[in-house]
């Protein structure tokens, strides 16, 4: 077809699109010019229009405004953030490319016309498609194309989908849907923020109910003391706290203040061998600060927004507006009837302390008024229950300002009772229970060998994973029934919380070789299962025997904003999380910070009630310290007597090779007699060493043999030693005798296993792993050792005569060779064998060397005995290998 003719010219085809008011056309882009600097097409690149039928209609020059560009530099660093739209995915309500360095990502989104029937929530979906492309990587699972999301992929949905989620009206439930694509990864820049950016940059130029923009940084804790913006991965890994922030502006104004919407943030590993090093630790007040720094930048990516949206009105026109009809729970006439009746009744079971006695009494008070007012309202009972929740939020709320007493009865800092054990399963390496109040959550922590880390297949520079936390939230936790598999989407999130507030603390590799997985099984949830499993993990991990650096623990903290007053809840209850405004979790040491989590469902919160909750919240992480020290004061000493027992040692880096042995015979044989599982790796400085095994005496047995390896013993001439064949080469055997030391019993000497008399091939006597009783003859100034046979071969009479039988005599003495006698040898042999010129180059190995002296003393050592040529002292020429 003349279209694919012409197309076939072309370096770049794009799919079928154009504007709304140009549709079914393809644009075929030239990119052969280099691009420049930022990333963006040449000024000389060419479009050429085609209409469906393969009709060229025009090839024009493209300008830079065909795509809607904006940039702006991120202040104190040397980056810039920049937004496109306009040129891809153009059927989508909104798409904005962006880019920070060399990390590119497409967001679009996507929103339904119209409210599928029976739906009472909204129904927002956030989804991030890695591609492996974007790293240069193919992937690595079975089929070689990527699957479900990843467990990273998975906390950037929840990253995106946490500040945007409350910034859409009320009422409004429109399906919508946010699809985040990476296309180029750099392994340096990170792409959850920009994501979070360009999310809320995309539904500010679809036309889809949105207050917005929301803006988002990274922030990193220097060793110095000092937040810097977008870090990179390296960086990151540098600092020892990192910080994500999202916000939105309170005015229009470029300089508007910004209220936070989201936090997430932990310290990273390592850091606490960095505060023993003389870094500052993170504190509640220099988190505070933190969060307060990163306003600046988060401003910056809100006045970006706009400035695209300006400029995409500019080019394309006012945005066309999504309209919606606001989806009601309830009108105001059933609301205020049931707050009429319901007021007493609602307020009474409220103040039940007992979950399920609150439970029953709110579902006995509100099926007797769906029965009162039911015949009032016909058809309307979902209205009625809606109207209940409503008015049942209402009350809680206000108590709670007004009275300072919460659902249960406690204050406003009260913590509920705490309780905690170890050692509840005799099998398993470390476990224990931590309660609060009514959640409770088992925990227990697995150590496992340096391999069994988990290699990760991602577009991230993180290639293995060697602390694991898995959290399960089974459905009878709450009393209900569900499904039971995979993991949510929650419980990958809630996880990973748990194991960012616990890497700060763990032992490095060098000081604890395990490998750790810790699983959090919630038995009751009734608040912040979360940071139960938090504190729990750290009773499992001491009772396992990890040296962690200091015990952690969790809260979670709650907010209710009325009429301008706002109140922190210490300890929150799960149906607190449902009224309130906040949903804070703190954890951390007596002293350091290392993990924080903060949602709003307002506007955002001022910096003064941050720091109040987080000083709130210090107190009650110390009670909580105080339970789980009460409970076991520090590490155990040793691991379980279940648990394998793990050491490692360090090895110059060019041992390494006589560790493994030729194709791994020597850790082979190792791991074989000594039963423990040996790993041997190294950082290009030095290698290191990994044993381990369930039995503690075959770790230390493993090592005692590498030290000698590493070390190895001197043998004694005339001594004897068990040995054992460990290598087998024409001209004999190589018996390993001790560690790391080997000998050679030459052919010559091994016609005592043949009945003493002569062997035509090494493998006919002897066979590798074989054992033989030998003793040192010699040692060579090279430490290169001799053997022969002792114990009940010493005796054997052969056929060979020994230099020590033979008399000595001259050389002038020994009868010449007739080679006339040996007619077909000289014959066989080919000419440029027997024209070949005397050797003048000295013997250089040991075995050479051997069969040399050994030829001196001995003469023809007959059939598979050592080989000579005529020009070093008349000795053999080599026999053809037998097929």
């Amino acid at each position: 077809m003349a279209t694919s003719n012409a197309i076939a010219h072309l370096s770049v085809v794009s799919a079928f699109v154009a504007s709304r008011s140009c549709v079914d056309a393809v644009d075929a882009v030239n990119t052969s010019e280099a691009s420049e600097a930022s990333g963006e097409l040449s000024r000389d690149a060419k479009v050429a229009h085609w209409d469906p039928g393969g009709v060229l209609l025009s090839t024009r020059s493209i300008s830079m405004t065909d795509a809607i560009r904006v940039s702006s530099p991120i202040t104190g660093t040397d980056k810039t953030l920049s937004f496109e739209a306009g040129h891809l995915a153009q059927l989508a309500d909104g798409a904005v490319l962006a880019r920070i360095g060399d990390t590119v990502l497409l967001a679009t989104v996507a929103a339904a016309r119209s409210v599928r029937e029976g739906t009472d929530f909204f129904p927002l979906t956030v989804d991030i498609e890695e591609r492996a492309y974007a790293a240069g990587k193919i992937p690595g699972a079975f089929f070689r194309r990527e699957g479900k999301l990843s467990d990273q992929a998975i906390l950037i949905c929840r990253l995106i989908d946490r500040p945007l989620r409350p910034s859409f009206p009320k009422g409004f439930r429109n399906e919508v849907q946010v699809v985040g694509t990476i296309f180029s990864a750099d392994q340096e820049n990170p792409h959850d923020i920009l994501a979070i950016n360009a999310a809320s940059a995309a539904l500010m130029i679809s036309g889809i109910p949105f207050d917005g923009p929301i803006g988002a940084v990274r922030m990193a804790y220097t060793t110095d003391g000092e937040w810097a913006p977008h870090p990179t991965f390296q960086e990151g890994d540098a600092a020892t706290f990192e910080l994500v922030v999202a916000g939105r502006a309170l005015s229009d104004s470029v300089e508007s203040e910004i209220a936070i919407m989201m936090v997430e943030a932990g310290g990273t590993e390592g850091s606490f061998e960095k505060y023993a090093d003389g870094a500052p630790k993170v504190s509640e007040d220099v988190l505070a600060a933190g969060l307060e720094a990163s306003k600046l930048w988060i401003r910056e990516a809100i006045n970006l927004q706009r400035e695209l949206v300006k400029e995409f009105v500019k080019a394309r026109g006012p945005l066309k507006v999504l309209a919606f009809e606001p989806q009601l729970d309830y009108k105001d006439d059933v609301y205020a009837r049931v707050e009429a009746l319901g007021t007493t009744s609602l307020s009474d079971a409220n103040k039940l302390t007992t979950k399920t006695e609150r439970n029953n009494a709110l579902d006995a008070a509100t099926q007797s008024l769906i029965e009162q007012l039911s015949s009032e309202f016909e058809g309307r009972n979902g209205e009625i229950k809606a109207a209940v929740k409503s008015l049942t939020k209402k009350l809680v709320r206000r108590r709670i300002v007004d009275d300072g007493v919460r659902i249960d009865g406690r204050g406003i800092s009260d913590i509920r009772p705490l309780s905690a054990e170890i050692d509840l399963f005799p099998m398993t390496h470390g476990s224990a229970l931590f309660q609060r109040g009514e959640t409770q959550v088992v925990n227990v922590t697995t150590l496992g060998m340096p391999r069994m880390k988990q290699q990760i297949d991602s577009i991230t520079p993180d290639e293995f994973r060697r602390y694991m936390h898995h959290y399960n939230f089974p459905p009878y936790s709450t009393g209900e029934t569900g499904r039971v598999g995979a993991p949510k989407r929650r419980e990958v999130g809630h996880g990973m919380l748990a194991e960012r507030a616990l890497v700060p603390v763990l032992p490095s590799e060098q000081e604890f070789a395990y490998t750790l997985r810790v699983v959090s099984d919630v038995m009751a949830s009734n608040g912040s299962t979360s940071m139960a499993s938090v504190c729990g993990s750290t009773l499992s991990l001491m009772a396992a025997g990890v040296p962690i650096k200091a015990p952690v623990a969790g809260i979670a903290m709650g907010l209710v904003y009325d009429e301008g007053t706002y109140v922190t809840l210490t300890d929150i209850l799960g149906a607190e999380d449902a009224f309130g405004d906040m949903d804070f979790k703190v954890a951390g040491t007596a002293d350091a910070v290392t993990a924080l989590q903060l949602d709003t469902k307002i506007d955002g919160l001022p910096a003064d009630v941050l720091s109040k909750a987080l000083h709130q919240a210090k107190e009650a992480r110390l009670t909580i310290l105080n339970v789980i020290t009460n409970t076991i004061a520090e590490p155990r000493s040793e691991v379980a007597a279940v648990a394998p027992k793990i050491v490692s040692m360090e090895i110059p880096i060019d041992k390494i090779g006589e560790v493994i042995g030729p194709k791994g015979k020597v850790i082979n044989t190792l791991q074989q007699e000594t039963g423990a599982d040996i790993a041997v790796d190294d950082d290009g400085v030095v290698g290191t060493v990994t044993i381990g095994a369930k039995d503690g005496r075959a770790v230390e047995e493993a090592r005692r043999r590498i030290s000698l390896i590493l070390d190895p013993p001197t043998a004694e001439v005339g001594a004897t030693y068990q040995g054992r064949v460990v290598n087998i080469a024409k001209f004999g055997a190589f018996i390993s005798i001790m560690p790391g030391r080997d000998g050679l019993l030459h052919i010559s000497k091994m016609s005592p296993l043949n009945g003493g008399k002569r062997i035509g091939q090494v493998e006919d006597v002897v066979e590798l792993g074989q054992a033989l009783e030998v003793k040192v003859d010699d040692i060579d100034p090279q430490g290169k050792v001799s053997l022969s046979l002792a114990g009940e071969y010493a005796s054997v009479a052969t056929d060979d005569e020994t230099p020590r039988q033979r008399p000595a005599r001259d050389h002038a003495d020994r009868p010449a060779r007739d080679h006339a006698e040996r007619p077909d040898r000289d014959a066989d042999r080919p000419r440029r064998e027997r024209d070949a010129s005397p050797r003048t180059t000295p013997t250089s190995s040991f075995e050479a060397v051997f069969e040399a002296e050994l030829a001196d003393d001995l003469g023809d050592l007959g059939p598979g005995g050592p080989s000579f040529t005529e020009g070093d002292g008349g000795r053999r020429s080599p026999r053809p290998r037998r097929r």
